[in-house]
């Protein structure tokens, strides 16, 4: 079997063997395969396309490419959840613990943020000595005692999807829908997931534009979990304005602390409650989504999802006195109320803006090694379709200087569009793949 001989038939529309997969894929990891050649093959994917069982040949032989955890040593069934990423987008801080309170373990290997939409391991560092960096058996010893674990992914895990990943950001093969399904699913399942929750994004501050287009992706992981023995349900949901009111690090934890204790935003809440749902329906803790949202919203009201947190930072070494006091976070050093420029109703608060302004600000980061300012961020105080009088509170700045407040001034300004008849709101989730 040669390299050269499977790019071409797939150059020529054909549809390529487990073997041949496993052989590519093999080759690659381990430097058989040249670049060159993996770049060539990633181009034809792009341009061909693969079915449901290649893409699911292929997740499969990226996941044997390096250690697979198995969960079921230590629990029944463990889910877990994959957003595609957004802004504001702090919903594992949330679900987590509240589908770990409704008695369904979660182990769940999270990221780091890139570009404009955030990272839950950066938020989850803003705690002073919470660990990311478990090792696996530590990773297990937790989930056993306390049905909940929130850390970082090793390189151990899917090592040929990483070095695939770094290849198809220099090759121009990001957008291949098969080639990013493939990335997500073997992360998740070499991680360990029984059953997988996928919130996909679409909108302004999205990879993915269209509903056409995120259906397409949903699809291939739904059906790649199936064909792998998995199961999996993914939800289509919004990303035009930001979800929620915080954008930044620790802006972001005490909003997530706010809902735990029934105090955060309504959309978020319901949100994070529609992504519980899916989860305990899919782990057999309700028979419907009603009776899951019933118990979500006990675990909230009794308390038990706002304890689980705090076992949760507690068994990674984070100060359990900054959850019971969010006053002794750090802040940033200018924190500025802008207020509305005119009287209308807003049309769009452009995520995409939000999220670029949040990393210029700090918040984030632009490349790989850049470090974070965990206290910059912003406030988005609307949400589209609110009226607002002209002069009431708009949104606010947390930044590191003057100058870096007015350049945010003028981006956040920008990104708040108006009408000056009634708009419709826009939905959190717009349909659910199963």
């Amino acid at each position: 079997m040669r390299a050269v001989d499977i790019i071409i038939k797939k150059r020529d529309g054909g549809e390529l063997t487990k073997e041949e997969i496993e052989f590519f894929i093999e080759g690659f990891t381990d430097g058989s395969i040249p670049d060159y050649q993996a770049s060539a093959w990633a181009m034809a994917v792009l341009l061909k396309g693969m079915t449901h069982q290649e893409t699911t040949d292929l997740t499969m032989a990226m996941v044997q490419s390096g250690e697979v955890l198995d969960l079921s040593s230590v629990v029944p069934l463990a889910v877990d959840k994959h957003s595609s990423g957004g802004v504001g987008d702090k919903t594992t801080l949330v679900v987590e613990p509240l589908v770990a309170a409704c008695g369904l373990p979660v182990g769940k290997m999270s990221g780091r943020g890139l570009g404009f939409t955030g990272g839950t391991l950066d938020k989850m560092e803003s705690i002073p000595g919470f660990r990311v960096n478990l090792s696996q058996e530590e990773f297990l010893d937790q989930l056993e005692k306390i049905g909940l674990v929130l850390a970082g992914q090793t390189a151990d895990l899917a090592p040929a999807d990483g070095k695939l990943y770094a290849l198809r950001d220099v090759s121009g093969t990001v957008d291949s829908i098969p080639l990013i399904a493939s990335s997500i699913m073997s992360k998740k399942i070499a991680a360990g997931a029984q059953a997988i929750v996928l919130d996909v994004k679409i909108g302004l501050g999205a990879f993915m534009k269209t509903q056409e287009e995120a259906r397409e992706l949903a699809g291939f992981m739904v059906n790649i979990a199936h064909l792998a023995g998995r199961k999996a349900v993914a939800l289509i949901s919004d990303m035009n304005q930001p979800l929620g009111i915080a954008v930044g690090n620790i802006l972001e934890v005490k909003e997530a602390l706010d809902t735990l204790q029934g105090r955060g935003p309504e959309s978020f809440l319901n949100h994070c409650l529609d992504v519980t749902e899916q989860m305990l329906v899919l782990g057999k803790k309700a028979a419907s989504e009603e009776e899951a949202r019933g118990k979500a919203l006990q675990a909230l009201a009794d308390g038990s999802a706002w304890n689980r947190f705090l076992d949760l930072v507690k068994a990674q070494g984070g100060d359990l006195s900054f959850i019971k006091d969010p006053d002794k976070f750090p802040r940033a050093m200018v924190i500025r109320t802008v207020p509305a420029p005119r009287s209308g109703y807003l049309s769009q608060i452009h995520a995409r803006i939000v999220g670029e302004t949040a990393v210029e600000l700090g918040a984030g980061r632009a490349r790989k090694e850049d470090l974070i300012d965990h206290t910059v961020g912003i406030e988005i105080l609307r949400e589209v379709g609110d009226f607002v009088e002209e002069g009431e509170d708009l949104f606010i700045v947390h930044a590191a200087s003057e100058m870096d407040f007015e350049q945010a001034k003028v981006n956040l300004l920008e990104a708040h569009r108006w009408s000056d008849t009634p708009v419709d709101r826009l939905p959190l989730v717009y349909e659910i793949i199963r």
